[in-house]
C-alpha cells in the first residue's frame, strides 16, 4: 500500500509538473480579475479550488501516502522557479494545500476515494491555505472580509477542487488511460462484478 512503484511516482511527478507549468497561466488571471476584485478583494477566494487539484488528482488516482503532497508542492516549486508572481511563498502554499489534501485521506487510512473525501480534502486545503494568506498577504483585512474569503474558500475548495477533481479522475480512470494505477484497477473490478 506504501510502497511508490514507479509508475506510481512517474504520474504524481507528471501531475505535479503539467500543474506546475499551468499555475503561470492560472496566476496571471489574478492580475487580470484585480480591478474587478478591488472593491471587494474576498471574491478571490472563488478561484482558489483549482490550485489545490494537482493534490486531489495525484491522491484520487495513484491512492498513495504522499502523493497528493508529493504533486502539489512540484507544482508550486515549478511554478515558483518558472517565475510565479509570489516567490517563495508558492511553495509555503503548496504545502498547505497538499497537506490539506493528504489530510483528508489519512482520515480514512488512504482506503476512501470518494466524492465526499474529495470534497473534504478540498474543503481542508482551502482552510490550511486561507490560514496563510491571512497570515502572510492579508493581515491588514478586516476580519469580517477576512471571514468572507474564507467561505468563498471553502466554497471553491468543495467544488473547483472537490467535485471537479473527483469528475476529472473518474473521467479519466474510464479512459482505460489509468488502467495500471490503482484508480484503475479498482474501476476494473467493479466493472467486472
Amino acid at each position: 500500500m506504501t510502497r511508490f512503484r514507479t509508475v506510481d511516482l512517474l504520474v504524481t511527478v507528471l501531475i505535479g509538473a503539467a500543474f506546475g507549468v499551468a499555475f503561470l497561466g492560472y496566476g496571471q488571471l489574478y492580475t487580470l480579475i484585480g480591478p474587478l476584485t478591488a472593491a471587494f478583494k474576498p471574491a478571490e477566494g472563488l478561484l482558489a479550488g483549482i490550485w489545490f487539484l494537482p493534490a486531489l488528482l495525484a491522491g484520487l488516482i495513484v491512492r498513495k501516502p504522499g502523493a497528493a503532497l508529493l504533486a502539489e508542492m512540484i507544482a508550486a516549486v515549478m511554478s515558483m522557479l518558472l517565475g510565479s508572481q509570489w516567490g517563495w511563498g508558492t511553495a509555503i502554499s503548496g504545502l498547505m494545500q497538499g497537506g490539506g489534501v493528504e489530510l483528508a485521506f489519512l482520515l480514512t487510512r488512504y482506503r476512501r476515494f470518494t466524492l465526499p473525501v474529495a470534497v473534504l480534502g478540498g474543503v481542508l486545503a482551502a482552510l490550511l491555505e486561507w490560514g496563510w494568506e491571512k497570515f502572510a498577504y492579508y493581515q491588514e483585512m478586516s476580519w469580517a472580509f477576512s471571514g468572507a474569503m474564507l467561505a468563498f474558500f471553502l466554497l471553491s475548495g468543495a467544488l473547483l477542487c472537490g467535485v471537479l477533481g473527483w469528475a476529472a479522475t473518474r473521467a479519466l480512470v474510464s479512459t482505460g488511460a489509468v488502467d495500471s494505477l490503482a484508480a484503475g484497477r479498482e474501476h476494473s473490478r467493479v466493472a467486472a462484478a
